[in-house]
């Protein structure tokens, strides 16, 4: 007999369903230090590793419920499956999460965002277990894709749901955290893809793309159908970051402002300087953005991010009382609070960000591998 599992999705879709109490626990059966790169987050999680799991006698001193679903979650989906088998023989009502944490990574739940008059659709692709944010918006059977990840297929499905033609892709910066969908997405429905020419350039060895591009530059223009996206380069995260603006009420900020911080300046060893640019950015904002400007940002790091609908999203003006950067008034103390919170950060960031400029072809395996882990692409506070 086969061992029961559940898919990603399938548990996705569970945790987002349910109620705290009656949510599925997750018990993860990696080592801590693999655990600690990233985790699935649910009501009841549990860390121990599987050769400390299968001699137990009986699971529930792990502090689980015999009353509740446990999903048994492993790098891959194979040494989850004995533990599981344990658990089952013990009475726990026990499932293998399908391809373990490397498919946890992929999945990705659409969450439509609603209340917008300068278009038809906008619909946010939460990649959860990466706190990654993708969008496709819509407007007189057109569409705009911005910062995709590598999974072309909710996109495609978006696409075929709406009967849209995509017109344009865009990376708001060159992704150091996740592999860009982009480009393939772009030429596979013959539209251009979008980034700054800035980005255009491992910051680390200097060299150029190798992709195509077309450059887009601040004061350019994005057309969807009658609307407008208006193209503001905000740098500091990276050189050429990007912010889409539509009028007072939205903008795409990419990783230049999210809910609860900024997007790091100190990915390539310019920090000094990239927080000068970054402080300038900011600054640039606030003189002009409405604070009613909805704020889609592409990556979160916690579910205090969320709206009630799940979205993440935040009013440009309810953001400094949450958003400690952001609030800061003062360049100096913005440049000394920046600096006593920089750090490392995964030497697969530069593998990926050369990646995402067609430096290097990756297996899907090695893919899933430099992809591992929640993003760490904001100011941690």
């Amino acid at each position: 007999m086969s061992t029961p599992e559940f898919s990603a999705d399938e548990l996705l879709a569970a945790l987002e369903a349910h109620p705290a109490p009656a949510a599925p626990q997750v018990l993860d059966v990696r080592a801590p230090a693999r655990a600690a790169q990233g985790h699935i987050e649910a009501p009841v999680y549990v860390n121990m590793p599987g050769s400390r799991v299968l001699p137990l006698p009986d699971a529930a001193a792990l502090g689980l419920d015999r009353g509740r679903p446990v999903v048994v979650v492993c790098d891959r989906g194979n040494s989850s499956r004995p533990v599981a088998e344990l658990l089952l023989a013990q009475g726990f009502d026990a499932r293998s999460l399908a391809g373990g944490m490397r498919g946890w990574m992929l999945a990705t739940v659409r969450r439509p965002v609603a209340g917008l008059s300068g278009l038809d659709l906008v619909v946010q692709v939460d990649r959860v277990g990466k706190g990654a944010l993708g969008y496709f918006a819509a407007r007189g059977g057109e569409a705009l894709v911005v910062d995709p990840a590598r999974d072309p297929a909710p996109y495609d499905a978006l696409l075929a749901e709406s009967g849209t033609r995509l017109v344009a892709v865009v990376d708001t910066h060159c992704h150091a955290d996740y592999l860009s969908g982009g480009p393939a997405l772009a030429a596979a429905h013959g539209a251009p893809y979008f980034l700054h020419p800035a980005d255009a350039v491992d910051p680390y060895a200097g060299r150029p793309a190798r992709i195509p591009f077309q450059p887009l530059a601040g004061g350019a223009e994005i057309a969807l159908g009658d609307a407008r996206f208006a193209v503001e380069h905000l740098p500091g995260h990276t050189a050429g970051s990007v912010v889409l603006r539509l009028g007072d009420e939205l903008a795409l900020t990419g990783d230049f402002l999210f809910v609860e911080s900024v997007g790091r300046p100190d990915l390539a060893g310019r920090t000094a300087a990239w927080t000068g640019l970054l402080w300038q950015s900011l600054e640039s904002a606030r003189s002009r953005w409405s604070p009613n400007l909805r704020i889609l940002p592409a990556h979160y790091s916690s579910e205090r991010e969320r709206l009630a609908s799940r979205v993440v999203e935040g009013r440009f003006g309810d953001l400094a009382a949450r958003n400690p950067p952001l609030a800061i008034a003062d360049a100096a103390e913005f440049t000394a609070w920046v600096a006593a919170r920089s750090g490392a950060f995964p030497d697969e960031y530069r593998y990926i960000k050369q990646a995402n400029l067609g430096w290097g072809e990756l297996s899907p395996e090695l893919a899933d591998e430099l992809e591992a882990g929640k993003n760490q692409c904001a100011i941690v506070r």
